[in-house]
């Protein structure tokens, strides 16, 4: 009866072991850490804007098609396009006023060479008939002074006829100059205007300038991502194609932790979205000046950029896990201590003021003090108590009672 009852003892004993979680004891190199949380960015983005178009065509534009965010393009694609209706009108406009002008400019020209072959033809009349009152001059020698006289003055009036007529043809021809050039810049302009509508509409047609993925940015108006059948103005910002052959990590960190941030300390980084998928990276940039955390925000904290720098040779453009505006967890490597002993600072507990923890031992749980070193945020160094792969509980391992009190007191 008495061995019955002690084999029910351990028992019970064991089953009160077993419901302790324990963990190990664990030797190696410490890592002095900073958790930060922060934002996957490209350190080369192309930034696409809505096309640059005169006022004739509109106060903005309206988007007719806008490409899937996330979307992966190769350079050439098409992004976007915008409503075309007020350039086409503008086509057909210019259009219409150039052929009218042209047609315009062909009769001008024919009206011109009318008017002149009349004028040509006055003047040769003109010069003929000084010709004939010269020779009739010529031959009146022996007639009377006032016959000779009469014809002096017929020859003087022709030569006067003549010259008017010569004259009358210069200003003609510098009128008609005149006029064609005016016609011609009237032409000249219909055309700049017609190439330029036509120059619109490709432009209305945006593409990607390289790959990339495609990442639609905020309206402001809306505070939402652009979409089909907004209206925008011209030059108007709407989507990044970020580079992603080389990729980084803006972080803010705040003014208590920024003195332990140097650039060139190693990053342990996981996207929040793919816990298991674990990226190293390197503090490439800690700013001198301290900014708002938000704009409603009178916190400081200083920008830090982490570039990413693994996995080796590996092509990020083919990781569908790390994309930019990916939210990521970093863990900054303050310092190494190499060849520590450190636990859980969950298997930490204090007794009477002291630090201390339960050694788990073939009885049960053995109290136990320790001298503690550095901490980071999920372990601390234990300088003297504790080896490497002792059991350690995780928690209180004696019931809250009298009797477990003896039975602690019993274990040690």
């Amino acid at each position: 009866m008495l061995c019955l009852l002690w084999m029910m003892s351990c028992g019970s004993q064991k089953n009160k072991d077993l419901e302790i979680p324990v963990t190990e004891v664990r030797q190696g190199t410490f890592y002095i850490d900073l958790y930060e949380e922060g934002d996957v960015q490209s350190t080369q983005s192309r930034i696409v804007s809505s096309p640059d178009i005169s006022w004739r065509y509109g106060n903005n534009l309206k988007i007719a098609t806008l490409i899937e965010d996330g979307s992966a393009v190769e350079e050439g694609d098409t992004l976007m396009t915008f409503d075309a209706t007020e350039v086409r009108k503008a086509i057909v406009d210019a259009q219409q006023r150039l052929e009218l002008s042209y047609a315009e400019l062909e009769k001008m020209k024919a009206q011109h060479e009318n008017s002149l072959e009349g004028q040509i033809s006055d003047f040769e009349v003109s010069k003929i008939s000084l010709e004939i009152t010269r020779l009739n001059l010529e031959s009146a020698q022996y007639e009377a002074d006032i016959t000779r006289q009469e014809i002096q003055l017929s020859l003087e009036q022709a030569e006067i006829s003549l010259q008017q007529a010569e004259e009358q043809i210069e200003n003609t021809r510098r009128t008609q100059k005149e006029e064609r050039y005016q016609k011609e810049l009237s032409i000249h302009q219909s055309e700049k205007e017609l190439q330029d509508a036509n120059s619109t509409l490709e432009k209305l047609v945006v593409k990607a300038p390289s790959a990339g993925i495609v990442m639609i940015r905020t309206n402001y108006s809306t505070q939402a991502k652009y979409q089909e059948g907004e209206s925008v103005w011209s030059g108007q910002q709407m989507i990044e194609l970020p580079n992603l052959r080389e990729l980084k990590v803006n972080l803010k960190v705040n003014e208590v932790d920024i003195s332990k941030v140097k650039k060139g300390l190693k990053v342990m980084i996981r996207p929040d979205a793919f816990a298991d998928s674990t990226y190293w990276g390197e503090v490439q940039m800690v700013a001198n000046l301290a900014v708002n955390k938000s704009n409603n925000s009178k916190i400081k904290v200083f920008p830090v950029e982490v570039l990413i720098t693994s996995p080796v040779n590996q092509d990020l453009t083919k990781d569908p896990e790390l994309m930019p505006g990916l939210t990521v967890s970093c863990r900054i490597i303050v310092d190494e201590i190499p060849d520590q002993i450190f636990i859980p600072q969950t298997a930490l507990f204090q007794e009477n003021g002291k630090d201390v923890v339960y050694v788990k031992t073939a009885s049960g749980f053995r109290t136990k003090e320790v001298e503690l070193g550095q901490r980071n945020t999920d372990y601390v160094i234990v300088k003297s108590g504790l080896k490497a792969k002792e059991q350690l509980a995780l928690m209180y391992p004696y019931p809250r009672t009298e009797e477990a009190k003896n039975e602690k007191e019993a274990a040690e």
